[in-house]
């Protein structure tokens, strides 16, 4: 699969006739429905587990200095049940906690309010699932949508979101559908679909296309780099050298994913290069492309 590459182009105008045109730009733009959308680039963490594993304060330290605006939580290490502590580490750095991962049973019972308790303190809104069994069950996945409806009208009033995230197994067909579609039309549209690009170009599916068939409900995703089979050896797991098509899938987030955050999250370190090092350069090819 060929990937696109955005060209820049230098358009160079004088006089009057540029000032015009550049006064009026924004005007066209926002005509045009083309205005461009802010995206704020987050790293998930679990990225640089190796890294958080031996320091998870310098971690966070490195990947401010890369340029992230924000970060993706699987763990906290350090700060397990200090959010405010974290909260202040992040403030320090000039980070946001832009999401986070957790299961489906800090949702039940008891747990709901710890988590509200936790991730309010943390100032993190967007409380993603990344797997659930009953996801894929064809006897429970109705049943897990409906609770996934609820616990979303539950955390309305806390400004805070729960949500869902794919691997390739939520892509299988059931009843003429994949099961990511049983759950995003069986569940009310506060509930986030934080699609993993990645894996669900690797499943087989076009992830522009995904986030168009169900506008408004993309506020955080994940941009996983990945190579097709018939680019092994020709491409690289890396933002801008992989085959995910990117910049549709950009434009789909812009214009109609409501989407807040681009979270990057890396599994695979070519040339034998550290986790930080192939975090970064993924970094540099998304801004590349943004």
């Amino acid at each position: 699969m060929e990937t696109t590459v955005i060209s820049r182009r230098d358009f160079i105008k004088s006089g009057s006739v540029a000032a015009l045109g550049i006064a009026m730009l924004p005007q066209a733009l926002k005509a045009q429905g083309q205005e461009k959308r802010k995206l704020k680039i987050a790293a998930q963490m679990y990225s640089v587990r190796d890294a958080c594993k031996v320091n998870f304060d310098k971690a966070l330290e490195d990947v401010a200095k890369i340029g992230f605006e924000g970060v993706e939580f699987a763990g906290f290490w350090n700060y397990s049940g200090k959010p405010k502590e974290l909260k202040k580490r992040l403030d320090s750095l000039g980070l946001v906690a832009a999401g986070t991962h957790l299961g489906t049973a800090s949702f039940r019972g008891d747990n709901l309010k710890r988590t509200i308790d936790f991730y309010t303190a943390l100032d993190c809104k967007y409380l993603i699932c990344p797997g659930d069994g009953d996801f894929t069950n064809p006897e429970k996945y109705k049943a897990l949508a409906e609770f996934y409806s609820e616990t979303a009208a539950k955390l309305r009033n806390y400004g805070l979101y729960c949500g869902y995230h794919n691997h390739t197994n939520e892509f299988k067909v059931y009843n003429n559908k994949t099961y990511w579609d049983h759950f995003a039309e069986n569940t009310i549209k506060e509930v986030v679909l934080q699609q993993d690009c990645g894996w669900s170009y690797v499943a087989g599916q076009d992830p522009a296309q995904l986030i168009r068939k169900y506008p408004g409900r993309t506020q955080i995703t994940h941009f996983k780099p990945a190579v097709s089979k018939a680019d092994y050896g020709k491409k690289k797991a890396i933002i801008g050298q992989d085959s995910v098509p990117w910049v549709e899938t950009i434009k789909a987030c812009r214009e109609v994913g409501a989407t807040e955050w681009v979270t990057i999250e890396q599994e695979t370190y070519p040339d034998k290069k550290s986790s930080m090092e192939c975090l970064q350069l993924s970094f540099e090819g998304l801004k590349e492309l943004l």
